[in-house]
């Protein structure tokens, strides 16, 4: 299983927020391009990038740092936030980003997913965000009807080859994960599953790892010490 360590841009900033919410926001660096740096010291060979502000705003201010993140750390990007349509993913793939995270376009529009699929191919995910077992959207702001098994099968059959599945009331509050949920995702899909929210014991990364996900996202359990990255690779291997 591989490891993915997280950075959360806010204007320019590493951040954490609390269950989603904007106004539980914890700064930890002022230096994306130095946490990133750490990461690979650690050993680590792929990074998780959301900016927070494009998901809610469905833009791209911090376009320019992943760049420089990509760029710099030579990492395996995956980037989610604010791509909601071809001109923005585009514009992610032409910076080097090595996967586009597709979230609340993925929900509203199909047919967007259907031509990011036919033209960058295994370069696109799914970010499938729970609020109360429903998928949510915009910044995990707006809650809607999809359950998220429904939801994944249905970006399977569209071709996607990978999901990040984030329980949101896990998402910073240190608890653990929601293991239940991948198990019944990875019993019902084919396609490569990335657990996030909450990943904050090395007892998650082993329960992860046994059940044969692809990736799982370390965020503020790195940010607070509970964590090492070269252990989660380690026993992740």
């Amino acid at each position: 299983m591989k490891i993915y360590p997280a950075i959360d841009l806010y204007e320019g900033k590493v951040v954490r927020l609390f269950k989603g919410e904007y106004d539980r926001m914890t700064v930890y660096s002022d230096d994306p391009l130095a946490v990133a740096e750490d990461f690979r010291s650690q050993g680590a060979s792929c990074i998780h990038v959301v900016d927070l502000e494009g998901a809610r705003k469905g833009s791209t201010p911090n376009i320019e740092i992943i760049k420089a993140i990509k760029t710099r750390s030579s990492l395996f990007t995956e980037v989610g936030g604010g791509i909601r349509n071809m001109e923005t993913a585009a514009a992610y793939v032409d910076a080097g980003v090595d996967r586009i995270i597709l979230g609340t376009a993925a929900v509203e529009n199909e047919d967007f997913v259907k031509q990011a699929v036919a033209a960058f191919g295994d370069r696109v995910a799914v970010g499938i965000d729970l609020k109360d077992g429903y998928v949510a959207v915009k910044g995990w702001t707006e809650k809607t009807e999809l359950e998220a098994i429904d939801f994944a099968m249905r970006m399977e059959a569209l071709g996607v080859s990978a999901i990040i599945c984030t329980d949101i009331s896990r998402d910073g509050a240190m608890r653990g994960t929601n293991r239940q949920l991948y198990r019944e995702l990875a019993a019902a899909l084919k396609l490569n599953i990335i657990a996030s929210g909450g990943v904050s014991t090395m007892e998650d990364i082993r329960e992860l790892t046994a059940m044969k996900l692809h990736g799982a996202i370390i965020g503020r359990a790195y940010y607070e010490g509970a964590i090492s990255i070269r252990e989660a690779i380690g026993t992740a291997e």
